[in-house]
């Protein structure tokens, strides 16, 4: 191996421009509980988890192992890229700097779109979620829309104040939803804790097998959306080629087993009853309700500062990503601007929240012309913004894990090898394994061309019976 892959990372210069955010604001701790808090286990359990049990039933704990697992493989593909060259925009720079111009600008385009969409969900349920809370407790139905506008722009005032203050903001946020959805599972553990077990972890509990799983998988997934957070404030975080991963795996484990506990305690409350458990709209309120109404309300709660940690978190990463665009000519450039003070992307933060409202104002008009506007609330609004601005992401997601080997090779060739598996001098029996290895290859393709020789029809053979003849 080259003496360079011996050579520690060296801070990459950052691009020379005016146009700098507030270098070394954040620390480890911040940008973790941003990205737990752009997670928002609470809004995103309460409004997502219904589903999974409709279409996972029972074993849903399972299924959201399995979306665990797939994240915690995305977030290694993050944190390859942030180690070798953190940035501001992320998947955008990471893709971008792999297979070049025309693809940086696409990435930038459809992550844009995507998390705006996505992001205009936020928005509208920050003051649904209020509606629902309100009409729950004393009967009085305020339009959502009022609490939307003001919530966003408090959130809107908070990240012009500065990256750091609003950071922690959604940390307290975070830590207060956190405090909640555990202190309910276990009380409503410790009440069935007469008959608890591993159904919700058996795979013939999901329902409708296959099929359920494949369902219930990418609702599983959105769960976790935000969880790439911390790579864009990469610029602001003090040594971020260390802090940022550290972060990624960090949020994503204790995100993981915060959903297992919830999800596990959910399904116990319901004494495994599939009727039981798909019937509210959010189960986890109503098993808080089934321990005691104070537990319920704190629930409540929690939903609320986790849906408004979530817009102030996702807000402040996410149009980081569409401003570093903007500074660097992927995007019209004054969205790369900077208030000169506090070093905060406004024009990339108006930018960002005022296509989110527009979509959201379009969205309504739409229902309202089409002769729909009873159908016109915040959750189902929700539903379908989060899933179209989720569709786009995973795009990204997809095209960051083909990048990643090209760009280690491109890159950092000396980084990209497996030479460690073929060096000499290793300890029996590692140092005869590779060639044990290469001598099965070459005789297996030897084979290969024998039989086929013999056989031409072979290969139209191969997936010719087929399970259901």
């Amino acid at each position: 191996m080259s003496e360079a892959a011996h050579v520690p990372f060296t801070e990459t210069k950052a691009p020379e421009s005016a146009e700098r955010l507030h270098r070394g604001a954040l620390g480890l701790v911040d940008i973790s509980a941003s990205t737990m808090a752009n997670i928002g286990p609470a809004y995103s359990f309460y409004f997502g988890g219904a589903f999974i049990f409709l279409a996972a039933g029972l074993a849903s704990p399972l299924v959201i192992l399995v979306a665990a697992v797939a994240i915690a493989l995305l977030g290694n593909t993050l944190s390859q890229f942030s180690r070798a060259h953190p940035s501001t925009g992320g998947f955008i720079t990471f893709i971008g700097k792999t297979f070049g111009g025309r693809s940086a600008v696409t990435t930038a385009l459809v992550a844009g779109t995507g998390y705006i969409i996505a992001i205009s969900s936020v928005l509208v349920i920050s003051g649904g979620f209020v509606s629902i809370f309100i009409q729950y407790y004393t009967g009085t139905n305020i339009p959502w829309i009022i609490f939307s506008a003001l919530f966003t722009a408090g959130a809107m005032f908070m990240m012009f104040r500065g990256v750091a203050v609003s950071t922690r903001l959604a940390g307290f946020f975070f830590a207060f939803e956190m405090l909640v959805l555990f202190v309910v599972s276990i009380a409503v553990l410790i009440k069935n804790g007469g008959h608890l077990s591993g159904v919700p972890f058996e795979p013939s509990k999901v329902l409708n097998g296959f099929s359920g799983l494949g369902l219930a998988f990418p609702l599983a997934i959105y769960l976790f959306i935000g969880w790439e957070n911390s790579a864009a404030l990469a610029e602001e975080t003090t040594n971020p080629r260390r802090n940022v991963p550290r972060a990624v795996f960090l949020s994503i484990a204790l995100m993981a087993f915060t959903y297992l506990v919830v999800a596990y305690a959910t399904v116990t409350g319901f004494h495994y009853s599939i009727t039981a458990l798909t019937a509210p709209l959010i189960p986890f309120i109503a098993v808080a309700h089934s321990v005691a109404a104070w537990l319920a309300f704190i629930a409540y709660l929690a939903g609320l500062t986790s849906t408004l940690g979530v817009l102030i978190a996702a807000v402040n990463s996410q149009c980081r990503l569409i401003f570093n665009a903007g500074r660097e000519g992927l995007l019209p450039r004054w969205i790369g601007r900077v208030q000169p003070v506090r070093r905060t992307p406004v024009n990339a933060i108006i930018t960002f929240v005022g296509i989110a409202s527009t979509i959201t104002l379009v969205w309504a008009l739409g229902h309202w012309i089409g002769g729909h506007g009873n159908s016109v609330d915040a959750l189902n609004f929700f539903f379908e913004s989060s899933t179209m601005g989720t569709i786009l992401i995973l795009f990204v997601y997809l095209a960051a894990n083909v990048a990643l080997p090209f760009y280690y090779r491109k890159y950092r060739p000396a980084e990209f090898n497996i030479y460690y598996l073929f060096k000499p001098g290793q300890a029996d029996p590692y140092n005869w394994f590779p060639w044990v290895g290469l001598g099965l290859i070459v005789v297996s393709i030897l084979y290969s061309i024998w039989l086929v020789s013999r056989d031409p029809g072979l290969g139209d053979r191969v997936g010719s019976i087929i399970a259901d003849e």
